[in-house]
């Protein structure tokens, strides 16, 4: 198997050798055995992905950690490595192998590139391991089996049974009503049965929270939306600092979303802002908070018991959703890619008159695409443990001309092309008028040599 060899620089190398051991990263000696080593695949596989170097040693010198290169000498002398790799973890989509090498460095380092998989994933020992920290835990017993399911999306636990009476949904106002909109000729309990909302007898996890008038009382403490108001711009929420009692929305789900919308616009217009001298109330496009706030309750876990919270501060909104990001997706392709942790939920709620998840799988999209558009600062995604936030700022971006000079500060040329990425603009002739209007204040000028098509500016000379 021949695999790619990547020329860098002793910079690099010592970047590498220098790096921290985390969740997202690996650094192994050759003499590790391979089966050894196949945790930290899996481990990686079943977590959020990460990196794994194979060469670099470790040693104890006046009682601190030393690191040196000392890498395979050719490609051959990997080869026990990579047949058990090759065996468990074929190249693809998932996995990318890579060899390293350095002028005045030893051998060849091997890079093992892991990407988040849809599957569990074992190691040779034939026991899956997940990364958490810059440890390889073994998944070993069914409770971690169970949860590991859960956490890639092959089980859901919206398709867990209730242990209540099948009336709490065939005869609640939230299907009654839902049957006179949408199925008017159907009776309640057979379609409900039909879409496997009940099963021997009993009425689902997905069939409550879509259906019972009070989810609440049947699943504790796992399907609320709580909102917090908290006056302060530090990084955590403090009781001090809670404006009022924290606000618990209850309901079927449909309900939650539209009313944790309604509450949470209304809390974040009432934020003055001094804008220009002037205070005015912050407002965002109105699919932003909708989207997002939406996201958070279809594609949550609930088998955690912990509600969705939507914490409101001075100078951003926090909707925290509990559950790590299901199956393949991570933070870097959650806008490219799709997965349905609750599957049926996403379904159905979309059957719902006016649907809050009318363009199914475009919701981020949407809200990320809004704030662009309006130049506010893009919310940010953070996973942690056991949840997922969303940081939406009230924050406008800078001026496309300050974005355009402090570009200049680090870089030599800038083209249309270039300028439209860094400032979040789309428009060729918005970016012409501000090169014209720094030209004009004597600040930059076109690059000798370059066509008006491809016309490249450079800070004046």
């Amino acid at each position: 198997m021949s695999i790619k060899v990547e020329k860098i620089n002793y910079e690099q190398v010592s970047q590498i050798l220098s790096s921290e051991e985390s969740h997202f990263l690996d650094l192994k000696s050759i003499d590790i055995k391979p089966a050894k080593l196949t945790r930290s695949l899996s481990a990686f596989a079943n977590a959020s992905g990460g990196e794994v170097y194979i060469g670099i040693d470790e040693t104890k010198i006046d009682g601190k950690n030393q690191r040196t290169w000392r890498g395979f000498t050719d490609q051959e002398d990997a080869n026990a490595h990579l047949q058990v790799f090759e065996e468990l973890f074929p190249l693809g989509h998932d996995y990318n192998y890579t060899f390293l090498s350095c002028d005045g460095c030893i051998g060849l380092v091997l890079q093992v590139d892991i990407n988040k998989t849809r599957q569990i994933v074992k190691a040779s020992d034939n026991v899956p391991y997940l990364r958490r920290g810059a440890q390889n835990l073994p998944q070993d017993i069914e409770e971690k089996l169970a949860r590991l399911r859960l956490d890639k999306g092959i089980d859901s636990f919206e398709t867990a049974t209730v242990n209540t009476d099948i009336e709490m949904i065939t005869n609640s106002l939230p299907i009654l009503n839902f049957m006179l909109r949408v199925i008017p000729s159907a009776e309640p309990e057979q379609w409900l049965k039909k879409q496997q909302l009940i099963i021997n007898g009993k009425p689902t996890v997905a069939g409550v929270l879509l259906f019972s008038e009070e989810p609440q009382a049947l699943l504790p403490k796992r399907c609320g939306v709580k909102v917090y108001r908290y006056k302060t711009t530090d990084e955590e929420g403090r009781r001090e600092n809670l404006a009022d009692d924290p606000i618990t929305l209850e309901g079927c789900l449909y309900d939650q979303i539209i009313v944790a919308v309604k509450k949470t616009k209304e809390i974040v217009e009432e934020i003055p802002k001094l804008d220009s001298g002037k205070l005015k109330h912050i407002k965002y496009p109105d699919e932003v908070l909708h989207e997002i706030i939406t996201n958070a309750v279809l594609h949550r876990d609930y088998s955690i018991l912990k509600d969705v919270q939507i914490r409101i501060f001075d100078n951003r909104v926090e909707v925290e959703s509990p559950g790590n990001l299901p199956g393949h997706i991570t933070i870097d392709n959650i806008l490219k890619e799709q997965f349905a942790r609750n599957g049926t939920i996403v379904r159905l709620i979309n059957k719902f008159p006016e649907a809050p998840n009318k363009d199914v799988g475009e919701g981020l999209n949407t809200a990320f695409e809004a704030m662009t558009r309006l130049r506010l600062k893009v919310p940010i995604i953070e996973e942690r443990e056991n949840s997922v936030i969303i940081y939406i700022r009230h924050e406008q971006l800078a001026s496309v001309e300050s974005t355009i000079m402090e570009y200049l500060n680090n870089h030599d040329t800038i083209n249309n092309r270039t300028a439209r990425d860094i400032a979040s603009v789309s428009s060729e002739s918005t970016i012409k008028a501000a090169f014209n209007r720094l030209r004009l204040q004597g600040l930059i000028e076109i690059v000798p040599g370059t066509k008006t098509a491809t016309s490249a500016w450079r800070k004046v000379q």
